[in-house]
This record gives structure tokens, sequence and C-alpha cells, in this order.
């Protein structure tokens, strides 16, 4: 066994706010769902050793990098509000992530939230992305819901955090974590996969297979750095 699998587990809950009369674009949720790890994989309170969440943060990320995609509406949203946590907003999309927590330990107020039906739509097809925009590229030829493409665009945000030198993370921080989430063109997506940026390869818990390849990370700082053959997450 692994160490990481003889660790204790965590997981990593986020929130998406879905109205029922207005949900937001798939796009933007996603790449609000990607900026919320970041911002809590840089809160003081997650890399202070003194900080609140330090501990848990640390013991999460030993373990496999979990993280689950509940919705929320209505009361059930406001509800969340009520425990420790950082709502990151996109141009539409409403995003709550929270410190990770044990496996069989959720909090009663996110517990009770639904994961499965997390289905979300772009109203049009979504712009090419800035030049030298990081960007999250989604694979081609895997289907995922909304809330499981949420949590691998998340895996890739925090790969491309792990692998950035300090001066690269504080730029990306004070743009307040500028990014983009695409679907790869499926005859680009082997070189990326290729590239030696980094690559998220799923677990296999829900909806896809094993090893499956989500996301490749795409960071402009990264490709003067990394060389083929570099992976991978053992995510969610």
């Amino acid at each position: 066994m692994a160490a990481r699998d003889a660790a204790p587990q965590f997981v990593l809950p986020l929130v998406v706010r879905i109205e029922k009369a207005a949900p937001p674009p798939r796009t933007d949720a996603l790449e609000a769902a990607a900026r919320a790890v970041l911002v809590l994989l840089s809160d003081e309170r997650s890399v202070r050793e003194d900080g609140a969440w330090f501990t848990t943060v640390r013991d999460w990320q030993d373990a496999r990098i979990r993280k689950v995609v509940r919705r929320a509406r209505g009361a059930e949203w406001r509800r969340t509000a009520d425990l420790p946590g950082i709502t990151v907003t996109g141009t539409e999309a409403e995003v709550r992530v929270f410190p990770p927590v044990p496996l069989d330990g959720w909090p009663k107020e996110l517990a009770k939230l639904q994961v499965s039906g997390t289905e979300l739509d772009d109203p049009e097809p979504p712009s090419a992305p800035e030049a030298g925009l990081p960007v999250l590229w989604l694979s081609p030829e895997i289907s995922m819901s909304a809330g499981k493409a949420m949590a691998q665009a998340g895996h890739g945000a925090q790969l491309a955090w792990w692998e950035l030198p300090d001066a690269e993370r504080e730029m990306w921080r004070a743009s307040g974590f500028a990014l983009a989430v695409r679907t790869a063109d499926p005859a680009r997506w082997a070189d990326l996969t290729r590239s030696g940026l980094p690559v998220v390869r799923d677990a296999g818990f829900t909806e896809i297979a094993p090893g499956s390849c989500t996301v490749v990370a795409d960071h402009p700082a990264l490709r003067k750095t990394n060389e083929p053959g570099k992976t991978a997450m053992p995510g969610r």
C-alpha cells in the first residue's frame, strides 16, 4: 500500500451556487472552482504553521488529493456561509471552498447537499484564452459532469501551484489567480499530455476510469522548466 493510501484520508469540499432560475455558465463555474482551490492553498490559515487550517491542509496534501463538489441554492447556500471557508466569484458563478474534512466527517450543513445533478452549460462557446494566461486544458476524450470537471480543474490548478517557484506563485496570487479553463483540441491533446506540463490522472473513484488523463495545467512559467514525462496527481 502506498504511503498516501495508508495516511488518514481527507476531502476538500467545494460548493457551487446553482439557483434554479439563474444557474452560472459551466466554464465560469469551472474557473471559479480552480481559483477557489488556489485561494485556499495560499491563505495564511493554510500556510502558516500557527494557521487554523495548516494541519488539515498539510494532512490532506500528504494523502490522496480528493475534492468533492456539491451544489446549493437559497437557504442551503446561505447556511454554508456560517462555516469557516472562502467564497470566490466569477463573472456569474459563486463557489465556496472549505478546509479539508475527514472522508466520514463532513459538517452537517455540507453533508446534506447534493453531489449528483451538477449539470451546467455555456450559453455560447467560450472564447480563446488570452495570450500568456494560465490555461487548464480539459481532455476532449472524456465526458464529465460539471461537478466532476470542477474538481478536476481544481486538481490542475493545485498541480501548477505545487510546481511554481515562490516568485511566480506571488505574481499569480497578485493577479487574483487569473486563469482560463478550456477543452483542448483533440489534435493537440496528445501533445499536451506529453509536454512535461502537470497532468491530472484521475483515481477513478467517480464517473471515469482510473488513470484517465483529465487536465493539463499549462502555466507559462512551467513551460520554461518542465521536461517531458512529468505527471500527475493521485487525485479524486
